[in-house]
């Protein structure tokens, strides 16, 4: 089979499958939703590591081709295509891999929900958007996956359509995305404006020519046309990545289904902007301004959104915000640089996040659907499959040397540090003391859920048990890559060149390249360099402090809260962000809605030209209805009147 009909294949497979799930779903049933999604991306998934395997043998060359055309406006042809090397290979590997494990896991977590066929419709369709998305060639395709990962998102978040909680988290991230996809519409013009196309190639192929033009946007100012279209595109990547301050819509994410929080949140919406700007690194190489921007963004989102994290008491909400901590390091690494230590942690991310987000739901299932850490505590004797893979997620997440988050973290702190970028040591600080703070609350999460005391009722208690083997066989299945991956892929993610083909990095700018030259002779080299490092110390040290205060002492966290109630409480507000949003940006829309409706509407379109053109017409007629006496006499005397002035005015 050639190239081009197997990524058919990869692409419209979960397509087809989502239309019979959710077309047909009440003939084909229960069993026939699940059957033909799962074998639809089964089928995408095995079709996607071929197609990384040839590129890993050297078998393969990067595939560029256009499908057909969709439309052509003066010089301008806009077409459908894919473009398929190593960068794409990997995305599509990874999402449908995750997302063929969320398939097969929502077959027992979703198995007595009402809307179960248009579940997996949606998830099916979900996996064709992001797909559609990676495979592009072109803006306006990327464009097209872009607002359709959107669309089905808000779908899949609001599932429960008849829980207002869910309602309006789907709203919330319907219109958080619209601001950051405002932006991002802006960039695509803009390079429409300055390459004068929307293919990839052409316009990557023009980019030198552009280096040192301007444009005047407003006060007569002149800002670099090669920066104002990377921090727009980059804008978009800011509402898709959830990088602050457009990161609100995450966290209450979590009110869809647990499936979906690891489908959305692990490798597949959220890594959109990521892979975005990767994609985009020939033209963001030549803007200092914007990868100092997305830098400094990404550093912010890494440090404080993982501080709110310690203090969450939902288990799949402390999640999240590692979600959104997560996603800042590798923002920190696009902004460094290091485009390709940004898809290896989005890589090894995918696998051991998608782990813990399951893994979650797993305990949830056995808890009855209860998420509150402080009813559950001493699992680990109960579900002893879901207690180890919930250590071995939160041993790679925490960055523990020996599994597959430590070698991408570490690639990212140590090429941050090598970079002399503006903004870098802020940035360095950040990601570094982020570590300490991933630790403490991914041990939390551990001790609270599955050590310690039990706090659970009694009639909980007695029904816990460990979940069914289609929850548990995907956990292992993630398990496995989130201690091997690193292992494996390190060397030719980032010092071997297989990215090279799609990522571009000025030879100045280089940083995995130092990195690799003073810090990397073989993976177990790096792990035993990790042991003596400061991020090692750090996670260590989160270890110790999350051990003493939440298994030793359990006691202690309560007098630490009330000790620094001031700062517990900041946390708590999500240092106010949502406050402010609901405040004044929705308060403020509201209240411009109800100013234009009583002036512009009611007064204006309403009072002043509806009625009162009524008004002035009555008016007129009740003037001129004396003169329509009927008698002769009258109008002869009008009409000598009328002449009179004609006259006058005509000589005078």
């Amino acid at each position: 089979m050639d190239m081009k009909t197997s990524l058919i294949i990869i692409a419209f497979a979960p397509l087809v499958a989502a239309a019979i799930a959710g077309l047909f779903g009440r003939k084909i049933g229960r069993m026939g939703a699940h059957s033909v999604t799962i074998l639809a991306v089964g089928l995408s998934c095995a079709f996607s590591v071929r197609a990384l395997l040839q590129f890993i043998n050297g078998e393969a060359v990067a595939f560029n081709e256009n499908l057909y055309t969709w439309a052509i406006s003066g010089d301008v042809t806009i077409n459908v295509g894919f473009l398929v090397d190593s960068l794409t290979a990997i995305m599509m590997s990874v999402v449908t891999f995750v997302s063929l494990m969320v398939h097969i896991y929502s077959v027992g977590y979703m198995k007595d929900d009402p809307g179960y066929q248009r579940f997996f419709s949606y998830i099916s369709l979900f996996t064709f958007s992001m797909l559609m998305l990676v495979m592009s060639n072109n803006f306006m395709q990327l464009f097209f996956g872009w607002e359709a990962v959107g669309l089905v998102s808000y779908l899949l978040i609001g599932f429960w359509y008849k829980k207002e909680t869910a309602i309006f988290a789907s709203l919330k991230a319907f219109m958080v995305n619209r601001v950051g996809d405002f932006g991002f519409l802006i960039g695509i013009a803009g390079v429409l404006f300055a390459f004068g196309s929307l293919d990839y190639a052409e316009v990557f192929a023009r980019a030198p020519q552009v280096v040192g033009e301007t444009i005047v946007i407003f006060g007569g100012a002149e800002w670099s046309l090669i920066t104002v279209i990377c921090i727009a595109l980059f804008i978009g990547a800011m509402g898709k990545s959830a990088q602050a301050p457009l990161h609100v819509w995450l966290p209450d994410s979590m009110e869809g289904p647990t499936p979906i929080s690891a489908l959305i949140h692990a490798a597949t919406m959220v890594t959109a902007g990521i892979f975005m700007v990767a994609r985009m690194s020939p033209l963001f190489e030549m803007s200092e301004v914007a990868l100092s921007f997305i830098m400094l963004i990404g550093a912010f989102t890494a440090l404080f959104m993982g501080f709110i994290g310690i203090v969450q008491n939902d288990i799949k909400r402390v999640i999240a915000y590692s979600t959104l901590s997560q996603l800042g390091y590798m923002t920190v690494a696009l902004g460094a640089s290091a485009y390709s230590a940004a898809i290896f942690h989005l890589m090894t991310h995918a696998f051991f996040k998608a782990l813990l987000f399951l893994g979650a739901g797993s305990v949830i299932i056995a808890m009855h659907h209860k998420q509150d850490m402080k009813e559950m505590g001493g699992l680990r004797k109960y579900m002893p499959i879901t207690f180890m893979v919930m250590w071995i997620g939160s041993l790679a997440l925490a960055g523990f040397p020996g599994f597959s988050g430590f070698f991408s973290k570490d690639a990212i702190i140590e090429a941050t540090h090598l970079s002399n970028r503006w903004g870098s040591d802020v940035a360095y600080w950040a990601v570094l003391l982020g570590v300490f703070v991933t630790s403490l609350y991914s041990f939390r999460l551990l001790y609270l859920t599955f050590h310690g005391k039990e706090r659970m009722d009694n009639h909980t208690k007695e029904h816990l048990k460990e979940s069914p083997w289609v929850v548990t066989l995907p956990l292992i299945l993630l398990a496995i890559p989130s201690i091997l991956i690193g292992w494996l892929t390190i060397e030719p993610l980032l010092f071997g060149g297989f990215l090279n083909d799609a990522i571009v990095v000025n030879a100045a700018n280089d940083v995995v390249k130092e990195l690799g030259l003073y810090h990397f002779e073989s993976p177990a080299s790096f792990a035993v360099h990790g042991l003596m490092a400061a991020p090692f110390i750090l996670a260590v040290l989160g270890f110790v402090v999350a051990t003493w205060v939440y298994l030793k002492k359990p006691g202690l966290s309560t007098k630490i809260k009330k000790k620094f109630a001031p700062v517990h409480r900041i946390l708590m507000n999500k240092y106010g962000f949502d406050a402010f949003n609901q405040k004044y940006i929705v308060g403020g829309t509201l209240k411009l809605g109800e100013a234009l409706y009583k002036w512009s509407d009611s007064r204006f379109i309403d009072g002043l030209i509806v009625n009162g053109s009524t008004k002035l017409i009555n008016g007129f007629s009740k003037f001129i209805r004396p003169f329509q006496s009927g008698y002769v006499f009258h109008y002869a005397l009008v009409m000598v009147v009328g002449v009179i002035i004609f006259i006058s005015f005509y000589l005078f």
